[in-house]
């Protein structure tokens, strides 16, 4: 018998996390907001701390802020970031710069501690920005890229990467979670695969961090990179991070050697001597409003839990797949992301006929997804803002859209 909408509200009635909900600021519209794994929702904490930085902080401290705690956000986040939803020990992760140029400063140092290899491995449907960015960085340092063609609504397994990994393989990059599927790749077993040939690896994990658990340190990751807007709800546009595994930090050396990144920021060394800890990877000035809002949203994923969120955001998904095959297959769709659970992120994929027009009249009707050339529709299952109720009510109105 297909799920109610009783049903569904007796699931938000059991859930452990439903107080989180009301800690963020949600109004009536949208009606059902399934698009948080692109940008979250703002947390109140979030809305009240910046003030407080705007008012207090920077109107009244002034410069006088940076000696009393601003220059050390980077690192001091970092380590709550990597310590809460990485699985990282301090003073590998910092939080910097976007997504693009963290996977720019990180592919550069990865293909440098294997510069007597010749090859970089990245998957022909990954996100664009991965792609581009080991065209460019392989082109100014002479590397062949070689590319994983997996399926296209799928995603990278052990078994794809075959024969590309060879005694010329410098650097493998990856996504954890596929943006389109949802597929979840074992980052353990990948990890042990790519160090075997000799070379290293760079995980994204955009799609995957605060919602999938997650321990880098333990499964002997080299370099991973993510944004925070998206299920860790720091706000469009907000500084993203990196992790350089500790036994990588004496020997890589970033492309863009910045004042932040020196051991001693207010020196004014003529030479460049880098920060012995992750903060040798940062450039510029640091963006203190972003990272005080990264911070925020790390707090309440800290007093959830990652392994009680990704509990939630199996259940979801399994509402959904459940929905989407008594309503939805019958109507001519179909199931992008994998059905075992434990393959799958926190967000579901169907491809649907006319899916461009169907999701700009969701978005019409108070419904908000995500549209993914050609023909899919990704539905974002945030566990700390998304209720049952919610996204059933967003699955209701595609069936009614498809019928």
């Amino acid at each position: 018998m297909p799920l109610s909408y009783e049903d569904a509200r007796e699931l938000d009635a059991a859930d452990p996390l439903a107080g989180f909900r009301g800690q963020f600021a949600i109004g009536d519209d949208p009606v059902a907001y399934l698009d948080g794994n692109s940008l979250g929702r703002p947390p109140r904490s979030t809305i009240l701390r910046l003030r407080q930085v705007v008012e207090q902080q920077w109107a009244t401290g002034l410069i006088r802020e940076w000696s009393e705690g601003w220059a050390e956000l980077p690192i001091r986040v970092g380590d709550l970031l990597g310590a809460t939803v990485l699985g990282a020990a301090p003073g590998q992760t910092v939080v910097a710069d976007s997504t693009s140029v963290n996977l720019f400063k990180l592919l550069h140092a990865a293909a440098g501690l294997r510069a007597d290899r010749s090859e970089m491995v990245v998957a022909d449907a990954d996100f664009p920005t991965d792609r581009y960015l080991v065209d460019a960085v392989a082109a100014g340092r002479g590397l062949t890229v070689r590319r994983l063609p997996p399926h296209p609504r799928g995603g990278v397994a052990l078994a794809d990467l075959g024969d590309l990994l060879s005694d010329s393989t410098a650097v493998v990059v990856l996504s954890q979670v596929d943006y389109r599927s949802g597929y979840l790749a074992d980052l353990t077993s990948i990890t042990a695969a790519v160090h075997a040939a000799g070379a290293v690896v760079v995980w994204d994990l955009c799609h995957s961090a605060g919602v999938v658990p997650i321990s880098l340190d333990v499964h002997g990751a080299d370099f991973a990179v993510g944004c925070t807007y998206k299920y860790l709800n720091a706000g469009p546009g907000a500084p993203a991070y990196l992790y350089v595994a500790q036994r990588h930090l004496d020997a890589v050396e970033q492309p863009v050697p910045g004042w932040f990144g020196a051991a001693d920021v207010f020196a004014m060394a003529g030479g460049h001597i880098p920060a012995a800890d992750a903060r040798q990877m940062l450039s510029g000035t640091p963006n203190v409003l972003g990272i005080v809002a990264v911070e925020e949203g790390l707090k309440l994923i800290q007093q959830a839990g990652v392994d009680s969120i990704r509990a939630k955001g199996v259940g979801l998904t399994e509402m959904v797949v459940r929905l989407v095959d008594d309503w939805l297959v019958p109507l001519g769709a179909t199931l992008v992301s994998p059905r075992d659970a434990s393959v799958r992120g926190s967000h579901v994929t169907v491809a649907v006929p006319r899916a461009r027009e169907v999701t700009d009249a969701l978005i019409e009707r108070g419904i908000v997804p995500d549209f993914r050339n050609p023909d899919m529709i990704r539905l974002g299952l945030s566990p700390l803002t998304t209720s049952y109720c919610e996204a059933w009510t967003g699955l209701d109105a595609l069936r009614e859209l498809l019928g």
